[in-house]
């Protein structure tokens, strides 16, 4: 056999003392409530402590010897008659620079200065184109005939001297001009941007 007699009655023996402890315990009830024991809040007798009186202060002899000049006014606030009748303004904040609206407000006032000053060399400007000159405005390209006469025809009623070139890619260039000088370019240009509202560029050519 697997087991013998002496491991039989081991463990007969083990389950006989596990079935006497653990069976009563299934059938016993819980104690009643009235049973069980309350907690107990003890309060211990409060200590007594010695009181002692404290001496009034005394100011350093310092203050005692300083005299009443030492003492420090106290403002007067009350309003006079004549405050009453002229209060004193408000302090008001100085309103905030907007820096964009003075860029664009000197912007304008140079423009309004290059037109005032240009309106005097309106003529000047216009009857300066000579031929032969090295200087001219180019003021467009494009690939279209049809907007190259449209453009000479808009410049010419405005006064200006225009002409077109062909360049290479299929695309004719229109030019006012030319002029004798440079400076004589430059005022071209602001008055082709005053008129025309066109930004032409001061190029060097060659009849």
């Amino acid at each position: 056999m697997k087991y013998g007699m002496r491991e039989r009655l081991s463990g007969a023996v083990i389950l006989i003392a596990l079935a006497v402890i653990f069976v009563p315990m299934l059938f016993d009830e819980p104690a009643p409530r009235d049973d069980r024991p309350e907690p107990v809040l003890s309060i211990d007798t409060p200590i007594e402590v010695e009181r002692h009186d404290v001496p009034e202060p005394v100011p350093p002899a310092s203050l005692a010897e300083s005299g009443p000049s030492d003492e420090i006014p106290e403002p007067d606030t009350r309003l006079t008659p004549d405050d009453e009748a002229n209060p004193a303004p408000l302090a008001t904040s100085e309103p905030a620079v907007d820096p964009i609206a003075e860029l664009a407000r000197a912007a304008d006032q140079r423009l309004a200065e290059s037109a005032s000053a240009s309106g005097q060399g309106d003529a000047e400007a216009v009857e300066s184109a000579v031929s032969g000159g090295e200087w001219a405005v180019q003021v467009g390209s494009f690939g279209q005939q049809a907007n190259v006469e449209r453009l000479l025809n808009q410049l010419r009623d405005e006064g200006f001297s225009a002409y077109s070139r062909p360049r290479g890619n299929d695309l004719t260039t229109v030019y006012v001009g030319p002029f004798a000088s440079s400076e004589a370019g430059e005022r071209a240009v602001g008055e082709v941007k005053n008129r025309v509202n066109l930004q032409g560029l001061l190029v060097r050519v060659r009849e």
